[in-house]
């Protein structure tokens, strides 16, 4: 999860919401996330998704069976539906998130029971340093003169 963490202060930066991802086998980190959504003019450069697209290509295979994917964010639907399409064993975030997040918090798409693959999955970890992390980058974009109210996933205020 430091990795992760680290991902996520580099992610914040660069002026992006501050959120990382690493995928691990076997105690080896495969691969490394960022969000760059803004950077990539694309709104499915989230930090996980780049994390198993990274992870994907280094281990040649389309199925991350026996990784563990750390994130700084609970997963949205659309990185939780990738998470279990690539067959991640298990996922390991920090904060929770009201808003979006789909391992509890919203719904759960990670753990549904009609799906044929249901990662092991862990949330609050390190959550109070990832948190801190989303809250400092939301503050200081309130500040900014004239932009545009942004939704603190954490707290759930703009």
């Amino acid at each position: 999860m430091r990795e992760a963490l680290s991902q996520a202060a580099r992610a914040g930066t660069a002026g992006e919401v501050p959120v990382g991802a690493c995928v691990v086998r076997d105690d080896v980190l495969v691969s490394v996330g960022a969000n760059a959504m803004r950077t990539e003019c694309d709104a499915m450069q989230h930090a996980e998704l780049r994390a198993l697209r990274e992870a994907v290509r280094v281990l040649g295979s389309d199925r991350l069976a026996g990784c563990t994917l750390y994130v700084t964010l609970e997963p949205c639907a659309m990185c939780a539906g990738a998470i279990v399409l690539a067959r991640v064993e298990r996922v390991v975030f920090a904060a929770w998130d009201p808003k979006a997040g789909m391992a509890g918090s919203v719904g759960d798409v990670l753990r549904h029971p009609k799906l044929n693959h249901r990662p092991e999955v862990a949330g609050g970890v390190l959550a109070e340093e990832a948190g801190g992390l989303l809250r400092t980058f939301f503050a200081a974009r309130r500040r900014e003169p004239g932009a545009a109210a942004s939704v603190d996933p954490v707290t759930e205020s703009a």
